[in-house]
């Protein structure tokens, strides 16, 4: 029994074929692209065929950040915009923070920096797998309120001033989090045990970056927020 299908994007063999074979010994069903335009075109297909029993579904794209024809973030960002949540564990030999947060911000759900062992590479692999298909419980079903913003945890519905909007999965469970305990301060730490899951791997940065995504959705202005707040030194609350 197959764990899921992975899609392997990376333009170095050596890495490629090693992963793939570590992967597939793992037990999961590999598919594999050398270059960003290939991927994007087999994400394509497999999105057009997806009433199709027969061809796979993708549970985790690991996918390389500097590609030819069309880079990681690129890819990264376009699957993100035609609304796409697989997971995306994305790999690049440039580690400074700035790089790990650029890749968060386009929507990858973890970043792992070259040269990396394959024991770290699964292990990262298991957690973003565990996550997506096992999201932890609402805790609160009745409708949550706050001025203009009104949650409704059961159809996983946000209106702000009367419009619906869209938000990610992890972007609903941070703000349904935040109004089930308004004016609580909460540390990225807390955020990413209550949201993530205690065996989150990644940058306590995507916290930062989940902030601000919302941000720029619920508030009016969102360089001057008036919902979410920072509060300097301990993390964010709301209200």
């Amino acid at each position: 029994m197959k764990l899921g299908t992975v899609l392997i994007v990376e333009d170095e063999e050596l890495i490629r074929e090693t992963i793939s074979l570590t992967l597939g010994d793992e037990g999961y069903e590999v598919l594999v692209a050398e270059d960003g335009r290939t991927a994007l075109e087999m994400i394509r297909r497999l999105e057009e065929s997806r009433e199709d029993q027969t061809s796979p579904r993708l549970d985790l794209i690991i996918l390389d950040l500097m590609l030819p024809y069309l880079s990681g973030l690129d890819l990264c960002r376009w699957i993100r915009h035609h609304g796409n949540n697989v997971p995306i564990l994305m790999l690049s030999a440039k580690g400074t923070e700035t790089d790990r947060v650029v890749g968060l911000e386009v929507g990858a759900d973890d970043y792992l920096t070259k040269p990396f062992g394959m024991r770290e590479l699964i292990a990262r692999c298991r957690a973003l797998l565990r996550r997506h298909h096992h999201p932890q419980p609402q805790t609160q079903e009745a409708v949550l309120r706050y001025q203009d913003i009104i949650l409704f945890p059961q159809q996983c519905r946000v209106t702000v001033r009367g419009d619906e909007i869209n938000l990610s999965p992890k972007e609903f469970r941070i703000l349904e989090l935040f109004m089930s305990h308004p004016r609580r301060v909460w540390s990225r730490e807390q955020l990413i045990e209550r949201v993530w899951g205690a065996d989150f791997m990644g940058d306590s940065k995507t916290v930062d970056v989940h902030i601000r995504w919302l941000r720029e959705k619920l508030e009016l202005d969102p360089s001057h927020p008036e919902h979410l707040l920072t509060v300097r030194g301990f993390g964010y609350r709301f209200g």
